[in-house]
């Protein structure tokens, strides 16, 4: 195994923008759902006139979902608001006619309402149900996979220490079922699974928390020093760092009427 300060420098120096997680392999693993994503929402993109695609990172779910469906809707677009993710986004996701959209996750969508009859979105950081609804044709559908209550826990928590239970309980999927009818939007799908994650080395940790940096929002290599030294000891000598994530389907409808 490499010495922690070289695991550390390498997972301190890879690129964070985009949502590819290819770097990880062999150095972290995470059980994919059941349901197959990207897959699923090739189908409905098949069937789609005009569709959105929210918070989509560096586009790397809809090209493949893109890639690989039958046919394209007549308009597609796309929103994101991380400038890095912005121009990635843009450059993979040109070549397929997808116009990208800077706009802050926040932001009311800048779109008609009743613009698309397919929103789709991957790991959204807060759906806005509202604005989902309202840019939704009567009869559209969204469509999306959303991250769980308390994912990845335990490695938060190893850093963090115990966290209350409501800290995460926005991410329920009740308490989505419940925003989503409060749009007047109809569930018609709602799946949960909690999926295992393992970290093979220090530098899988450093990046993830990097990459995703809401999960400890002020991690640094330096200010979490010491517990990532004695988290590095006890891989080497226990084995990978074992964590669950949580994921769930969700379909709504805008009725018709």
């Amino acid at each position: 195994m490499d010495s922690y300060d070289d695991l550390v420098a390498e997972g301190a120096a890879v690129p964070t923008e985009g949502w590819d997680f290819s770097w990880f392999e062999g150095r972290a693993t995470e059980a994919r759902p059941t349901w197959g994503f990207a897959r699923s929402l090739a189908g409905r993109l098949a069937g789609a006139t005009a569709s959105l695609d929210l918070q989509t990172g560096g586009g790397e779910v809809l090209d493949l979902a893109l890639g690989t469906a039958p046919a394209a809707p007549v308009l597609t677009a796309a929103t994101e608001g991380w400038p890095p993710n912005v121009a990635k986004a843009t450059a993979l996701l040109r070549p397929r006619g997808v116009v990208v959209v800077a706009s802050p996750e926040d932001a009311p969508l800048p779109f008609a309402d009743g613009a698309f009859d397919l929103v789709s979105s991957r790991h959204p950081v807060s759906p806005q149900w509202a604005e989902i609804a309202r840019v939704l044709t009567p009869g559209g559908t969204y469509f999306a996979q959303h991250v769980g209550p308390r994912s990845v826990f335990e490695l938060v928590e190893y850093f963090l220490g115990p966290l209350p239970e409501e800290q995460s309980s926005d991410r329920h999927p009740d308490r989505e079922r419940a925003g989503a009818e409060a749009a007047r939007l109809e569930i018609v799908d709602l799946r949960a699974e909690r999926l295992r994650v393992e970290f093979y080395d220090i530098a899988a940790v450093v990046h993830f928390l990097r990459k995703v940096v809401w999960m400890v929002p002020d991690f640094t290599v330096e200010a979490y020093e010491p517990q990532l030294r004695a988290l590095h000891e006890q891989i080497a000598t226990e084995g990978p760092f074992i964590a669950h994530s949580t994921r769930h389907l969700v379909e709504a409808r805008k009725p018709k009427d």
